[in-house]
């Protein structure tokens, strides 16, 4: 049985989604904030990462970061948080019983931090090493090149951590100005799933935020491609793989494709099924991994497809590539349609038998798109799309104009793979 969902808004206009799961004894708590890269101007870029961090530093309740630890894991629970383009989001699972306590921790840390100058100056080196420890991974540094190219005029094009220049800038004032702007309970919203009473769950957040004011709506900043020919740019390091990633703009949230889309990235590269890992790896041995991954933002989206390769095959192994995205529009089978068919729907309902994933799937759609599909829509669309919806989706997106390259490793040959970069 599909989990059943209520929403309301309160008088601050913070909005709540309460999703009941009554089989489980744990219960999941998800604030989103509309925060993130995609809210920064250029020399912001990495603020709202930072805010994430900072505010797990100390409160005045709970003056360290150890005594917001021990308030959860005390009682058997977990906590984290994450900062994403779009959204900012803190969580908490933990045992039904300690739901008062998720909401006054995370409520606490939300509204009343700190921010000692000691702290920020002590947080801003970690940042710094994260982002260093992210340049020094070929997986991760190829995708943050991917992203410069792809969207090299907007906020999506940077590193959700901002760069090393721009966290040693942040100050605490720019910190409390954005953190006011955009931490506002109309700004907000708290999705919660599992074992819980939802009118006693909507008390205990109604009193928690309490006195919190509104605030005004926050800018969005756009990344568009604007992209007329491919692009390609290579990062040479003495590893024993070429790292790669090529892929183009895809669609929106909102655009009727989405679905369709979805089950073309299951059929060329997710699974050991897929088309690359059958002929790029078990065909031609080419890499031992390969995989194609799909986006979907407020306003554009992405198509991925990312592969680890031996530095004497790389432009076999791209070709290889071009050659599979050039025939994803000519032929699909409905063997093949019905296998990403089940594979997309499997995903869905076995992610809705955890609750940290349940309340996700609730609270991200009304933040992102101002209102839910629910698991049986979804199932009815993507059994109604076709062979030929994916034919035609696979048209529009492999387009020789549309192509995005990016590479790291021992490589220097630019202008050849950038000669590559053709759909036949």
């Amino acid at each position: 049985m599909m989990p059943e969902y209520q929403k309301v808004t309160l008088e601050n206009g913070l909005g709540l989604i309460t999703c009941p799961m009554p089989h489980t004894r744990s219960v999941s708590v998800l604030f989103f904030v509309r925060a993130g890269s995609c809210y920064e101007t250029a020399d912001q870029a990495g603020i709202s990462h930072f805010i994430e961090h900072m505010c797990f530093k100390g409160t005045a309740r709970r003056p360290t970061s150890r005594e917001i630890s021990e308030a959860i894991e005390g009682v058997g629970g977990i906590m984290n948080g994450g900062t994403d383009r779009e959204l900012t989001s803190y969580w908490c699972k933990l045992a039904s019983q300690h739901l008062e306590t998720a909401v006054d921790v995370i409520v606490d840390l939300l509204r009343n931090p700190l921010y000692r100058q000691e702290d920020i100056d002590k947080e801003r080196q970690v940042i710094i090493e994260e982002i260093n420890m992210s340049l020094d991974s070929p997986q991760q540094r190829v995708g943050m090149i991917f992203d410069e190219i792809m969207w090299p005029d907007g906020p999506m094009g940077r590193d959700v951590a901002g760069s090393k220049e721009t966290v040693s800038a942040i100050t605490r004032k720019q910190m409390l100005g954005f953190m006011g702007g955009y931490y506002t309970p109309d700004n907000m919203l708290i999705s919660l799933a599992g074992d819980f009473d939802p009118d006693k769950a909507a008390k205990i957040i109604g009193q928690a935020t309490a006195g919190w004011q509104r605030g005004t709506k926050p800018e969005y900043y756009s990344s568009r491609p604007g992209q007329t020919a491919p692009r390609v740019r290579l990062e040479y390091r003495e590893t024993e793989q070429v790292n790669l990633v090529l892929g183009v703009e895809g669609v929106s949230l909102f655009h009727p494709d989405r679905f369709a889309i979805d089950l073309l990235s299951m059929m060329l590269g997710e699974g050991m099924s897929s088309r690359l890992f059958t002929e790029i790896r078990e065909k031609l041995g080419l890499a031992y991994d390969i995989h194609s991954y799909v986006e979907h933002f407020l306003e554009t989206g992405v198509f991925v497809i990312q592969a680890g390769i031996d530095p004497g095959q790389t432009e076999k192994a791209t070709v290889a590539i071009l050659e599979q995205l050039a025939r994803a529009g000519d032929v699909v089978s409905e063997v093949e349609l019905h296998k990403a068919r089940e594979m997309a729907k499997g995903r869905l309902l076995l992610s809705m038998e955890n609750s940290r994933n349940v309340a996700g799937w609730f609270g991200a759609q009304e933040m992102l798109m101002g209102r839910i599909m629910t698991v049986d829509e979804v199932t009815e669309i993507i059994e109604n799309i076709t062979a030929k919806d994916v034919q035609r989706v696979a048209g529009d997106l492999f387009v020789t104009g549309k192509l995005n390259l990016a590479a790291v490793g021992p490589i220097k040959n630019e202008s050849t793979l950038a000669d590559l970069m053709t759909i036949k």
